[in-house]
């Protein structure tokens, strides 16, 4: 198992499951118009078939939708744990409804009426830190370690490793490009989000316990290595112990 270079893949996909016709046509268009491939469904069911078959990068789904309703849908989707983001469409902006559509595993949410920019930037984002289909790692192995991206698996030296949602994310991240240092503000960006309010210090106190599941001396990682000042770096097959430049935290 290895993964390889992630880059920007030309004409990504975006789902739109909306049933207010001028609505989904707009939302088409002006998609079509920044450059994304774009398809559409009138109702859940038909949309939840299309996501699950097309694989798409993003899934622009309405809450309120005939067939089957947009938080169902999007339990569906998560249930079947699909590479793409979802965002959801809503015309309520209650805390339940966003608490409820987030536990059902949408990414992001929007509330109706909203300006199409904001829309853009939010689906940019989302984008952001989805891998492409063609360079997503499915599968990563190293030092004992096998990591199941697609069925959130991990094992350590074929034991079963308890490892959370969040984490599987952080290592999808390392293993996308290993040897590159990335930023923590890359990393709040990427694996917690365009509406979420972490800190630096979040990322630091995931890193502890990511250190603790996959490192053989946690107090003195070879694998996820510190870079002063900036964030981490992930190495897979370390030739010596970390040098004095790399802090544990």
């Amino acid at each position: 198992m290895q993964s390889g270079t992630v880059h920007d893949k030309e004409r990504r996909l975006v789902l739109v499951v909306e049933d207010d016709a001028a609505l989904r046509t707009g939302l088409c268009e002006v998609l079509g118009e920044e450059g994304y491939q774009v398809l559409s469904a009138r109702d859940g069911r038909t949309g939840l078939e299309l996501a699950l078959e097309r694989d798409p990068d993003v899934v622009i789904l309405d809450i309120m939708l005939p067939r089957m309703s947009g938080i169902e849908v999007c339990r569906r989707l998560h249930e079947e744990r699909i590479r793409g983001a979802i965002l959801l469409l809503t015309a309520k902006a209650t805390d339940r409804d966003r608490v409820s559509g987030l536990r059902a595993g949408a990414d992001d949410y929007l509330t109706k009426p909203f300006h199409l920019e904001e829309l853009l930037l939010r689906v940019r984002a989302l984008m952001r830190r989805t891998p492409a289909a063609d360079d997503a790692p499915r599968r990563y192995a190293f030092a004992g370690i096998e990591l199941d991206f697609e069925k959130f698996e991990a094992r350590r030296h074929g034991e079963p490793l308890r490892l959370t949602p969040r984490e599987f994310k952080i290592m999808r991240l390392f293993c996308e490009s290993p040897g590159r240092v990335v930023s923590r503000n890359e990393l709040l960006d990427k694996v917690w989000g365009y509406d979420a309010f972490p800190t630096t210090r979040t990322v630091d106190n995931h890193i502890v316990k990511l250190r603790k599941a996959i490192e053989p001396d946690p107090a003195n990682p070879r694998h996820i290595v510190s870079v002063r000042g900036v964030g981490y770096k992930f190495v897979p097959e370390p030739e010596a112990a970390p040098g004095t430049e790399n802090d544990p935290l």
